[in-house]
């Protein structure tokens, strides 16, 4: 019986360090994707270097593959905006993160909110699945999928 004690409370033991590992890979997935998000609307180089793996695959809303290579490429030759040029501010809705070991698969929501330089908005919805590998301590997006969702749905 003592036996059975003592496996019972090992286990009770490791599964509350398993969700600890959970919320704080949520959190840190969490502020990475907020971050990402920030610095997307900004086209800054910097965070998606960080961002995404050497080896991403990432398929477009559009259906075309890229790399990231072809992301870097097109961040660093984009035009500085001018302030008439309208703005686009990113945000996440409906987050789900779910781990696996050193792999985790965020799906989310994205809402782009621009802005015309009259004031006009105009949103555009996506559904977000990104799959990250913690390498040497640091999470990446090692593939991404993009689907626009038509306007005439919420």
């Amino acid at each position: 019986m003592p036996k059975l004690s003592l496996l019972a409370l090992l286990i009770l033991l490791s599964s509350g360090t398993a969700f600890a590992q959970n919320k704080s890979t949520e959190r840190a997935l969490s502020n990475l994707l907020t971050e990402f998000l920030d610095g997307a609307g900004r086209n800054d180089a910097e965070i998606h270097q960080k961002f995404w793996a050497e080896d991403v695959i990432y398929t477009r809303a559009s259906g075309q593959r890229t790399t990231k290579s072809e992301i870097m490429k097109s961040v660093r030759s984009a035009p500085e905006p001018k302030p008439e040029d309208p703005k686009t501010v990113y945000s996440a809705e409906e987050v789900q993160i779910r781990q696996y070991g050193n792999t985790a698969v965020v799906a989310f929501r994205l809402v782009g909110t621009t802005t015309g330089a009259d004031g006009t908005k105009t949103v555009q919805k996506f559904y977000n699945t990104g799959t990250f590998v913690k390498r040497k301590g640091v999470w990446q997006a090692v593939a991404w999928q993009a689907t626009a969702i038509p306007s005439d749905r919420p």
